[in-house]
Parts: structure tokens; sequence; C-alpha cells
């Protein structure tokens, strides 16, 4: 007997994935913001983590309805394998580099309200939060090797569950 359902089970293995690729959306909304002129700088940090969003949101829902398909999972945890070799690539480099993200926060408004105002405190928390991973992965590789480890075991769930069916 299984302790959760299968779209349970599914659905935990997705939000896993996506708490630990996450990060890097912050850095990276952050990083093509600093080329814009201030000016329009909050402008392209609210639009990117929009997209951001609605993007994370619509491809898990993708994914989730994909993932019944035999020979999907298969796939996917190959494809998760690969991510995980590039993730164990990137915690063994030791990078002297720690990009200083604290230039990408938003200005205050002239006009705030109160919209606007969740909204910059929203990406100030997503971009200091994601460098606050990156600087605590540089710092404490356990965590780094936590979420390696966390995709290993869901691509390797994928591919005995598609196995098991063939058996």
């Amino acid at each position: 007997m299984e302790f959760f359902s299968e779209e349970i089970r599914i659905t935990i293995q997705i939000i896993l994935i996506d708490l630990v690729l996450s990060a890097d959306n912050a850095v990276i909304i952050g990083m093509a913001a600093s080329q814009f002129d201030p000016a329009i700088r909050k402008k392209v940090l609210i639009i990117g983590t929009g997209f951001a969003v609605v993007f994370r949101i619509l491809f898990s829902a993708m994914t989730a309805y994909l993932m019944q398909f035999q020979g999907i999972r298969t796939v996917g945890g190959i494809l998760l394998l690969w991510v995980s070799y590039k993730l164990y690539v990137d915690i063994l480099k030791k990078k002297e580099e720690t990009k200083d993200i604290s230039k990408y926060q938003v200005k205050e408004s002239e006009r705030s309200n109160f919209r606007k105002a969740v909204m910059t405190v929203i990406i100030i928390l997503m971009v200091t939060l994601a460098n606050a991973i990156s600087i605590y992965i540089k710092k404490y590789k356990w965590i780094g090797w936590l979420g390696l480890l966390s995709i290993l075991w869901v691509a390797a769930d994928l591919i005995w569950d598609d196995i098991k069916l063939l058996l």
C-alpha cells in the first residue's frame, strides 16, 4: 500500500524540483534588468517576474499532465539526470566571483500605492533570496548536494515507474 496517491506524489515531485531550480530565475531577471536604464528598470523587473511566475505555473501544469503518459516519465527522468550532472559540476566548481546583486533592488516609486509596494517587496525578496541561496550553496556544499539528491531521487522514481509498467 502506497502512502501517497499517484497524483499527490507527482505534484510533490514537481514542487520539489521547482524549489531546487527556481533560484536561478531571480538572478537571471536581476542580471537582465541591470542592463536597462534605471528609469525603466522597475518595469523590467515587474514584467520579468510576472512572466517567470506565469511560465512556471503553465509549465508545471503541462508537466503534471504529460507525466500521465508512459515513456514520458523515462524521458523526463533522463533529462533530470542531465540536469543533475550539470548541478553536480556546478557544485564541484569553485567560483571565486560572487555576484553582488544588491544593485538590482528596485527604487521607491514616486507615486506608491499598495500594489506597487507589494510588487516591489516581492521582487526585492526574490532577488535577495536568490543571492542568499547562492552564497549559502557556495559556503555550505551540503545544500547543493541536497538539491542534487532531490533531483536524482525524482529522476530515478520517474524511470522506475515506467520500467514497472513494462514488466
